[in-house]
């Protein structure tokens, strides 16, 4: 139980290591993108949304009573499409700085500087966004099969925990992989990692999921996220003999390396 609750906590000790020296710079560029994301999304739903429903709803007293049910759906439906759609459209456009900031957050928490120059920008990018492709790939793999459930009925009464459960699995990934990408780790192998500590990568998915949804701090969460996630991986994830030291400089082997 002490493990799950600090697996929980770890989305919000990011929040204390951004903003620590050496890595708030790192941070910057993830804030400003997830802000601007949230933003853009939240002022296009707000102009165009009365324009819709005036378009496609019937006129009449009535309806307009309608209407203010249906803004507090509309702010439900914009949580979810941000939860998945825009999170995901976020890592992949800030990839290449969520990893340099992986890097440094392992170094600061470690006290061990990488051992080889930190890679140019550019030279991560490529990697960084075919990374991200093939974890969408991977979730689309799994949540199709539940989004199908949906519509199945008496079946579908199982759709709602799994797609909870499978939105949790895919944030403790999507955030550990930039961590153990540094380190050359294969997509398959962090399955596997997260897989021999399931409860705990469950919790830190539940913790990213609590983080997303409170206003004002959703801003910071995708830098907060993989600060946490790296700290999951330099406390626990990692194998015992790099945890005591032996081989465990950050930054040992690149995106761009050789998957281990």
């Amino acid at each position: 139980m002490t493990q799950l609750i600090a697996a929980f906590s770890l989305p919000f000790n990011g929040i204390i290591l951004i903003f620590k020296p050496g890595l708030r710079r790192y941070a910057v560029i993830p804030i400003l993108l997830n802000g601007l994301l949230y933003v853009g999304v939240a002022w296009v739903g707000f102009v165009y949304f009365d324009a819709f429903m005036a378009r496609h709803l019937p006129q009449g007293a009535w309806w307009q009573y309608l209407q203010w049910l249906l803004w507090p759906l509309a702010v439900i439906a914009y949580l979810l499409i941000a939860f998945y759609t825009f999170t995901i459209l976020a890592n992949l456009l800030g990839a290449p700085f969520n990893s340099l900031l992986a890097l440094r957050t392992e170094a600061l928490l470690t006290g061990i500087a990488p051992h080889q120059d930190e890679p140019p920008l550019w030279r991560t990018i490529a990697p960084a966004v075919f990374g991200e492709l093939r974890k969408l790939a991977y979730f689309l793999r799994l949540a199709v099969p539940v989004l199908l459930l949906f519509l199945i009925p008496g079946l579908n009464v199982f759709a709602p925990p799994l797609w909870i459960l499978l939105g949790l699995w895919f944030l403790a990934l999507e955030y550990a992989d930039y961590p153990m990408g540094n380190h050359g780790v294969a997509l398959g192998t962090q399955r596997r990692i997260l897989r021999q500590h399931r409860l705990a990568s469950l919790a830190f998915g539940a913790g990213a999921t609590v983080l997303m949804l409170l206003p004002g701090l959703q801003l910071l969460a995708m830098p907060a996220l993989v600060a946490g996630a790296t700290k999951f991986w330099v406390r626990q994830l990692r194998p015992r003999d790099a945890r005591a030291g032996v081989n465990s400089q950050p930054g040992g082997a690149s995106r761009a390396g050789p998957a281990g």
